[in-house]
């Protein structure tokens, strides 16, 4: 892999070609398992927080798939138990505490309009075909702007690692290629998150709350935040208090986007303010040049 990088950072300035993406080819044989259209390419999953036992089934699925080695927060080192997510946690259930705890799931996003995308300088992180964020690791210089970018403190940095990596929920697209859903929708006993087509999941997300309205809350979370997301919640609780971040309709990356576009279009604004930078160096060096006369003449005073 560190060969790859270098290889890959000497010749960075000439790549223009868009990232290869994960592309996960038989996601839509996967998603049609639970009654989607095949014209509907946007796969996703809706967590149900009413139906959620804490079990963490999924979390022990979800390190199966991916290889991911146990966390040991507390002492003994029994058994997995990570308190946030991590470089070797990518899905992780919370609660909210209490006598009548609520469980929430963590994971990836996979927003519509992704801010960790639209910051991540040569592709690692990009949309694939299911509009899955994927991560190029091979793409990836270390510079760790998607996690100051996402609005939902997601992407995990490998700190202990020689050639560290982003980690986070791929939607296991490995799976998907081979027409398998994501190991935590798999692994769980009450359905309290299932995959599918986003539209199929959103069209299930308001039967629920129409069928059960003193159940839920009537509004689907990831609907419309941050312009979308992949992932979408129905909770009997508010969502900020499942640790949601409460968030405008408009993607993260629309305002941010629309500045640097207007300034660098047609490169003139860089022009010029290369321009005004180069002509207070040369002002600077001229009055350094002539303090530095003055110094000598100085120091030659001093000396008679």
């Amino acid at each position: 892999m560190k060969s790859g990088r270098r290889d890959f950072l000497k010749s960075a300035m000439a790549v223009t070609a868009a990232a290869v993406s994960v592309s996960p080819a038989k996601a839509i044989a996967a998603a049609q398992k639970h009654g989607e259209t095949p014209g509907q390419k946007c796969v996703g999953m809706l967590f149900d927080a009413t139906r959620c036992i804490g079990c963490m089934a999924c979390m022990s699925a979800c390190k199966k798939a991916n290889g991911l080695p146990p966390e040991h927060s507390r002492k003994g080192k029994l058994y997995d138990d990570p308190m946030d997510l991590s470089a070797t946690t990518q899905n992780i259930i919370k609660s909210t505490g209490g006598e009548n705890p609520v469980f929430v799931k963590r994971q990836c996003m996979h927003c519509k309009k992704p801010a960790c995308v639209s910051v991540c300088m040569l592709g690692a992180l990009h949309k694939s075909e299911g509009g899955v964020v994927a991560y190029d690791a091979d793409r990836c210089v270390g510079c760790r702007y998607c996690q100051i970018a996402c609005a939902f403190n997601i992407p995990k940095f490998e700190w202990d690692k020689v050639a560290p990596k982003i980690v986070k929920c791929q939607l296991c697209s490995h799976r998907l290629v081979e027409g398998q859903e994501p190991a935590c929708c798999d692994a769980c006993p009450r359905d309290a998150v299932i995959f599918g087509h986003r539209n199929e999941l959103k069209k299930e997300a308001r039967r629920r709350i129409r069928e059960n309205p003193d159940l839920y809350i009537n509004h689907i979370y990831g609907e419309n935040e941050a312009g979308g997301t992949l992932v979408m919640y129905l909770s009997s609780i508010p969502f900020t208090e499942l640790g949601l971040p409460d968030l405008p309709d408009e993607p993260v990356p629309e305002l941010s986007e629309t500045v640097q576009h207007g300034i660098y279009k047609g490169f003139a604004a860089p022009v010029v303010l290369y321009g005004v930078l180069a002509g207070v160096l040369v002002r600077h060096r001229k009055k350094g040049a002539f303090r530095g006369e003055v110094d000598v003449a100085e120091e030659v005073d001093d000396a008679s």
